[in-house]
């Protein structure tokens, strides 16, 4: 017989790093658009930490380079299976990437309620990826040889 509780614990992971997947890539997929890059434009431009890519990238370009950093990230999350080094470095990336978009709270001027709202959503994906990093840091220590002549010696 199956234990609800570990049945509830699994299924929340899959959730969780799933829909940090669906969320990062379909993002990422989404700033190759037009209308995405002129909506995050405003917010981009006013933050110290991304308005430097217009100097360097059109805001089309500077979408795009968001959107590949995204969707890198998405795919490195998803190999988790099968590298959990690469699942949390892709957490990694995506905390940085939520941190830096949360921020857009502090530095957009005039950000309208329901941006607000939007971004806030952030801070639930900044915890699932947090996690993400821990559970998969954690399983690749588990996997290195090293780990398990510890294991074996304890």
């Amino acid at each position: 017989m199956t234990d609800p509780i570990a049945t509830l614990e699994r299924t929340g992971r899959i959730v969780m790093r799933s829909s940090l997947v669906f969320f990062f890539f379909a993002f990422g997929l989404y700033k190759f658009t037009a209308v995405e890059a002129a909506a995050i434009q405003p917010l981009m431009a006013n933050s110290p930490l991304f308005a430097w890519l217009y100097g360097v990238f059109s805001v089309q370009g500077a979408s795009n380079f968001i959107g590949v950093v995204e969707i890198t990230a998405a795919v490195l999350i998803a190999l988790r299976a099968w590298s959990p080094r690469a699942s949390a470095v892709g957490s990694l990336i995506t905390v940085v990437a939520l941190l830096g978009t949360l921020s857009f709270l502090f530095t957009t001027p005039g950000l309208e309620g329901d941006l607000q709202g939007f971004l806030l959503k952030d801070l639930g994906l900044l915890g699932i990826a947090l996690w993400s990093a821990g559970e998969a840091f954690r399983a690749a220590r588990e996997r290195s040889p090293g780990a398990r002549v510890m294991a074996v010696a304890a």
